[in-house]
Order: C-alpha cells, then structure tokens, then sequence
C-alpha cells in the first residue's frame, strides 16, 4: 500500500446521538442469532491449535487480522501467549502468505460476531484484545454496523482483557470510547496515536498519507 489514501468522508460530524440509546439496549437484550457451523469449526480449529503449542497459554485476539501483519507483530512482542487472527474475508488472509507467523499464532478465518460469542459461550477470557481500523461505515445511518453499535457489543465485556482500537477517523473512537464507557462503567477516552512501527498495512497507509490516528484503551474486568 502507498500513501494515498484518501481521508474519510461523512456527513456526520460527532458522536451519534443514537448511540447511547443503541448500546444500552444491546446491553439489556442478548444477541440471539444462530451461531453458523462453519464458525463453529473454525473456532475448534483455533483452539486446536492453540493446543497443540501450549494449551494454558493466555489468549490474544486480533480481530479482523487482514493479511496478518498485526498477528504477525503482536505474536512477536508476546512471545509467551498464543494469538488468535480473525479475519471473515479468506482472500484476505491467503493475500498475506506466505507469512512468517511464529508458532505462537494462527489465522483464522471466521465471522468475529460468531466467534466472539463462541469465546464467551465456553468462558474463555482474552489477556488482550485489538480492534485496529474495522471498517468506519462512515455513513450516519450506519452507526449499527460500527462495533460500538452492533448487537454483539456487549459480549466483549465477558471477554476481559487489555483491549485497544485503533482508526483514522476521529469519531469512530470517540463512539467507542463512549460505548466502553457505558459498558465497563470506566472512563474511556479517545487519544491521538502514532507510531514507527505500523502494526497493519492500514495504519502504514495512513500515516504515510498524512492523516491523523486515534485510539482508545481499556482494561476489562
């Protein structure tokens, strides 16, 4: 990727003012829809081989992983915990190979609304936990495919961990940050980012074309 990526463009210039209405409502009503078998296979494979490395090793999910670059990176700099890359695109995850993925990670490709709820369907905690440039859906009436705005939401809170997302457009975290805020009761900010070491293809994009980077962390409990 060079850099010429262009910045992104909506009509809508804050936080959503559905947003809170949206998220409380996802708290108090569990998401219901069936989960597929094919993400129910790949979620067995996942924890096969997570098995087969070292079965007590923390957990790492990177969720929507891409070609892998940040599985890739965040396996490195953990080198004692096993790291789930999640990715629903299989062109994308076949795009990044050959890979030098260090034994201590794997990609998957499955639905991360699927396996997200399969994690804490069998009580599996997350030491960390990385969001990094989900698609923005920019467009004010797509606040309900954010992630902050889906159904799925507050499943992240049974998941625990370190958890970090990362994006280019300012609103999006500033919605995220709201949106842990009402669901881990914490004060959640939304904070400039950058780096010299890009974690994805996307954050090297960005920077490279000049644009501004923004995050917010949080420890679940």
């Amino acid at each position: 990727m060079s850099g010429n990526s262009r910045f992104i463009s909506s009509a809508q210039t804050g936080v959503h003012p559905d947003l809170e209405k949206l998220v409380r409502r996802h708290m108090a009503h569990s998401f219901q829809k069936p989960i597929a078998d094919y993400n129910r296979e790949a979620f067995a494979l996942a924890l096969a081989a997570r098995a087969q490395w070292q079965p007590a090793a923390p957990l790492i999910l990177d969720a929507g992983c891409g070609v892998g670059w940040s599985t890739q990176r965040i396996a490195e700099t953990y080198p004692d915990h096993f790291v789930f890359g999640v990715d629903q695109s299989v062109d994308r995850i076949n795009r990044g190979k050959p890979l030098p993925l260090p034994a201590n990670a794997t990609l998957i490709r499955a639905d991360l609304v699927d396996f997200w709820r399969l994690l804490a369907e069998n009580g599996i905690r997350l030491a960390r936990h990385y969001n990094l440039y989900p698609n923005p859906w920019p467009k004010i009436g797509h606040l309900a495919r954010r992630w902050q705005g889906h159904a799925v939401f507050p499943v992240w809170l049974a998941l625990g961990g370190e958890l970090e997302c990362r994006s280019n457009w300012r609103i999006y975290i500033e919605e995220m940050a709201q949106a842990l805020t009402l669901l881990t009761a914490q004060q959640v900010s939304c904070e400039p980012w950058q780096t010299d070491i890009p974690m994805t293809p996307f954050e090297k994009k960005y920077q490279e074309s000049g644009h501004d980077l923004w995050r917010c962390r949080v420890s679940l409990p």
